[in-house]
């Protein structure tokens, strides 16, 4: 758990309360470090503290509330922090990632936390998961029942990773047979994107980065070109590739540098999709001249690659089972909860993809 902004991750005995009405207690088998845990710890963003974060979870249901219609003790489950209330009109539509009353998940302000200390001082959970622990208290809503032979590691890494990344290319941006894709950052989300866009039918995939042992990775999940933009200018290298931008630019670090660059790769009639956290304060530059009006090109800003949880996460267990989804490349080492902090350590650098705790 982290204690405040800019905190480190710490080990720590917490109490958890029983599941109420539509809440699932789980017993955690697998969760994994995405890097918006750390944007949270590092930044902030208005999240409550002191918090159990952890939201790329996968783990087995220990006792359900009494209103669980969808969830029974036993099933193996998976994570998402995609929070909506089931019943809206935006809901009811499909789009369960839009919904405007995610408040529907979490516990209200005149009921007891989910977690305590020892003193009884309230504990978040991050996201509404709090996967960073041996148990879990996670309303029915957030959680997706999946096959019992899909391994735990793998699992996890489904609820972030895979539905942000190839959800984006596969639902958000629609890829079809024969696209042009553009990549920024091939970290564990712009490779699911790769992946994404291949189920997908694109004959173009790009990968751009500027650390080559990752674009090496990104050859290994498909992509048929790779670009090191620390040495050649990508907005040119992919222009000549492609003849003029590709249909589909994805950008996944969430830097103003980089979401002006993927909007610079777009064709005329392309689009730029922003998927990666920036900071709070962040801005990029839009031209909004004739020219580029009649360009008839798009930016849109992607949440959790509009998924809907409940369908998306097992049809992405069984294309993993099927030998269709490359999940086991996402995976650089199993670690233990002590080990959070040196595994992030390892993100920020580049040297892993997906540390996944399992040994709590």
């Amino acid at each position: 758990m982290s204690e405040g902004v800019g905190s480190p991750f710490t080990t720590r005995d917490v109490a958890i309360d029983e599941p109420r009405e539509r809440e699932v207690l789980i017993d955690v088998r697998a969760s994994g470090l995405c890097h918006s845990d750390l944007h949270i710890v590092e930044s902030g963003y208005g999240f409550p503290f002191p918090a159990v974060f952890g939201h790329e979870i996968a783990g087995v249901v220990e006792a359900v509330g009494s209103e669980v219609t969808t969830i029974k003790v036993g099933d193996h489950v998976v994570g998402c922090l995609i929070q909506f209330c089931g019943v809206c009109t935006t809901c009811l539509s499909g789009r369960t990632y839009e919904c405007p009353n995610p408040q529907a998940t979490v516990r209200g302000p005149d009921e007891p936390s989910r977690l305590s200390a020892e003193d009884g001082t309230a504990i978040a959970s991050g996201w509404g998961l709090g996967g960073f622990a041996s148990q879990a208290l996670v309303h029915e809503n957030q959680l997706a029942v999946v096959r019992d032979d899909l391994p735990f590691p793998q699992a996890a890494i489904i609820g972030c990773a895979v539905v942000t990344g190839a959800g984006s290319a596969i639902n958000t941006a629609g890829v079809r047979v024969g696209d042009s894709v553009a990549v920024i950052g091939t970290g564990g989300v712009g490779l699911n994107v790769i992946s994404g866009a291949l189920l997908a039918g694109a004959t173009h995939v790009i990968a751009i980065d500027i650390i080559d042992a990752k674009l090496e990775v990104a050859k290994s999940f498909g992509a048929t070109e790779v670009i090191n933009s620390s040495q050649v200018d990508a907005v040119e290298a992919v222009r000549e590739l492609t003849g003029g931008g590709v249909d589909h630019a994805f950008e996944v670090i969430g830097l103003p540098a980089t979401q002006e660059q993927a909007i610079a790769l777009r064709r005329v009639g392309g689009h730029a999709y922003l998927i990666g956290i920036a900071k709070p304060d962040a801005t990029v530059t839009l031209d909004t001249s004739l020219a580029a009006l009649v360009s008839h090109a798009s930016v849109q800003g992607v949440s959790m690659g509009s998924t809907n949880l409940k369908r998306d996460i097992p049809m992405y267990a069984d294309l993993y089972m099927q030998g269709r989804l490359n999940l086991d490349g996402l995976i650089s080492q199993e670690i233990s909860l002590d080990d959070v902090d040196e595994a992030y350590v390892k993100l920020k650098k580049g040297e892993v993809i997906r540390s996944i705790i399992t040994r709590f």
